[in-house]
């Protein structure tokens, strides 16, 4: 190989390094901060679930085939290679879905609607992540001192505010700046989880999908609403297919399966094995699976995750916005 092509060569794969650093900072924050909340609920919240071994290696099963399916298989795999000349969104798809060859006219007010109505659906998840995401983080503050829980709802505003304020910046410096921070955050999130696998190496057994069914079997109508909770692991993977027209297909998938997935299913599987040891850590297992000295820095880390998180979220809602604005369903802007 010519020393031109090699210098051809090094500055492309420079460019996509960055652009996957720039997709984890801005495509994987939502995402990666389920594990703060999402376990919790699906045995904390108005399920009144036990905490059995069954029960949370079904849960445990359901998170990963969940992750599997919905994010690896069906985002991954199929939607990001439906690109609308380089954009991706639920408007990219109506798009193609219009402009397919020997669609019939009448079918077209139909594509638009169900367009719309998955653009509004993925608004609304825009309004409630960021709050939901800066607030399970901030609440953190409350294990370190009692007192601190008059501070957890303004410091949450004002957080939000400034991240807002914030993106004037643009997404590209944006996502150099939270890209290495989320790179600290996953790396966290995966010695976490496999801190609590060694207190119960058998936690593993959850990947196999016969503990998924046998805990819809067992848990009947409770288990099918216990899954909108597990649901909670797969929020923010619609960004993905959103903010591809910003980094491109290939850096996200590669962040993904090199990274972002294997430090989540860690972290999950070291919840598990927390809870399964120690059930009273259920009131918050992401907390207490670190030791003592690192709850404050993690509280910190968190929080920083959680503001990050409200940028895929925004990030695909401005994406939304433009092809929206693009296509005559939302004036100029």
């Amino acid at each position: 190989m010519s020393e031109s092509v090699l210098a051809d060569v090094e500055p492309q794969r420079r460019r996509f390094l960055v652009s996957c650093l720039g997709a984890l900072g801005v495509v994987y924050g939502d995402i990666g901060t389920s594990p703060l909340y999402a376990l919790r609920e699906c045995f904390a919240g108005g399920h009144h679930l036990a905490v059995t071994r069954a029960n949370v290696l079904g849960v445990l099963s359901l998170v990963f085939w969940a992750l599997t399916l919905i994010v690896s298989t069906k985002y991954l795999a199929y939607v990001l290679r439906a690109d609308n000349r380089g954009e991706g969104g639920v408007l990219a798809l109506m798009a193609l879905a219009m402009n397919r060859p020997g669609i019939h006219k009448a079918k077209t007010p139909i594509v638009i609607a169900l367009g719309l109505f998955g653009a509004a659906l993925l608004y609304g998840d825009g309004m409630i992540t960021p709050a939901i995401s800066v607030l399970s983080a901030v609440e953190g503050l409350e294990l370190v001192t009692p007192r601190a829980t008059s501070w957890v709802v303004p410091g949450t505003i004002l957080i939000l505010i400034g991240l807002f304020a914030a993106q004037r910046a643009g997404t590209e410096r944006v996502g150099a700046i939270f890209g290495p921070i989320m790179f600290l955050w996953f790396g966290i999130l995966a010695l976490l989880g496999l801190r609590g696998i060694a207190l119960h190496p058998p936690v593993l057994a959850a990947l196999s999908p016969h503990h998924a069914l046998a805990f819809f079997r067992h848990n009947g109508a409770t288990g099918f609403l216990v899954l909108g909770s597990v649901f909670l692991v797969v929020t923010g993977g619609e960004a993905l297919y959103a903010d591809m027209g910003h980094f491109g297909a290939g850096p996200i998938r590669r962040t993904w399966l090199v990274f972002v997935w294997p430090a989540l299913m860690l972290n999950y599987l070291g919840q598990g094995a927390l809870i399964l040891t120690t059930p009273s850590a259920l009131a918050n297992p992401f907390f207490r699976a670190a030791p003592s000295w690192a709850l404050v820095p993690l509280v910190i880390l968190a929080t920083a995750a959680t503001v990050i998180a409200s940028q895929a979220m925004i990030s695909g809602a401005f994406s939304l916005t433009r092809q929206a604005v693009m296509l005559g369903f939302w004036p100029c802007v």
